[in-house]
């Protein structure tokens, strides 16, 4: 399996507030985004991908898991991330060269041919909604993926069907669409840490506003909203592994799952129980090492 302890992270240009989004997205590729290989390695492997796999990734981040298809030969990606601007111009960053001129750069990131060829005809990346992100002469899909894991948030289910529901036109018949969810709560070590963020940001009602355990069946009711087929699942080990307690805070807060909690209280509060939250998971040579299970599903478009 895929070693996913973070040895390092790279020092900010200048002293930054976890509150700055564009810190925020560089904690997310340098320290969490990797926290998933083992999942992407999963999911590539038992779909065979590769040359001639053409992948729309919903919801991309920092571009980590269509770098790693691309390096399988994956011969076109779209990637599709409306929800921070930060991580989507790290993922152009990772995946896409150096532009000769702003508007071959601008041409390409909307989805239209640069007309140069490479990767500028192979990648695209973009922040519109999977219906308006894809050009009519644009192949279909034959893979979709969501490795956003839902079963965390209140309404993150409901999201996702959306979303997917947007996608399928775009695919041919058949298509399998990858969905992924946090695994039991007893078999996920970030459970407990989250229910920090619950606590704080609603104490009043017990932290039931923001935060959900995940469902046996999530994956399931999504894929029939949406639409789709069930057609396997799978489970994956997912160890959050960090330098230390600094980096687990880095990584942990850059999901955003904090933000609720930060805004009910205040960022020294959140921070100091967090710290306490990972302390049964600290090892003695000072790295944090967290166990945790996800599931995916796969589902085709009919």
């Amino acid at each position: 399996m895929t070693p996913v302890l973070v040895r390092q992270h790279l020092p900010h240009a200048g002293p930054t507030s976890r509150a700055d989004l564009g810190a925020r997205a560089r904690d997310w590729s340098e320290i969490q985004e990797r926290m998933l290989v083992p999942l992407y390695e999963a999911v590539y492997e038992r779909l065979d991908v590769g040359v001639g796999t053409r992948l729309l990734a919903l919801g991309c981040g920092s571009g980590l898991a269509l770098l790693m298809a691309a390096s399988r030969g994956a011969a076109a990606l779209t990637g599709i991330e409306t929800s921070s601007p930060e991580r989507l111009g790290l993922a152009r960053e990772r995946l896409l060269p150096k532009e000769p001129n702003e508007r071959s750069a601008r041409a390409r990131t909307d989805g239209e041919d640069s007309g140069d060829g490479g990767d500028r005809d192979r990648i695209q990346l973009t922040d519109r909604s999977p219906k308006d992100a894809v050009g009519a002469e644009r192949p279909e899909y034959n893979l979709v993926t969501a490795f956003e894991p839902i079963g965390c948030l209140a309404g993150d289910a409901d999201a996702l069907a959306g979303v997917l529901a947007a996608s399928t036109p775009l695919t041919g018949r058949g298509t399998p669409v990858v969905l992924v969810g946090w695994g039991p709560p007893e078999r996920c070590a970030t459970t407990a840490v989250l229910r920090v963020a619950a606590k704080l940001a609603d104490p009043l009602r017990g932290g039931t506003v923001r935060l959900r355990p995940a469902l046996r069946d999530d994956l399931e009711e999504v894929a029939q909203r949406a639409g789709l087929k069930p057609d396997g699942s799978g489970r994956v080990a997912c160890p959050f592994g960090y330098a230390d307690v600094e980096s687990a805070l880095k990584g942990l807060l850059s999901t955003g799952l904090f933000d609720a909690a930060v805004a009910a209280t205040d960022q020294a509060q959140v921070d100091k129980e967090l710290t306490e939250a990972l302390h049964p998971y600290r090892r003695p040579d000072g790295t944090v090492w967290m166990p945790n299970v996800f599931r995916y599903l796969i589902a085709r478009t009919p």
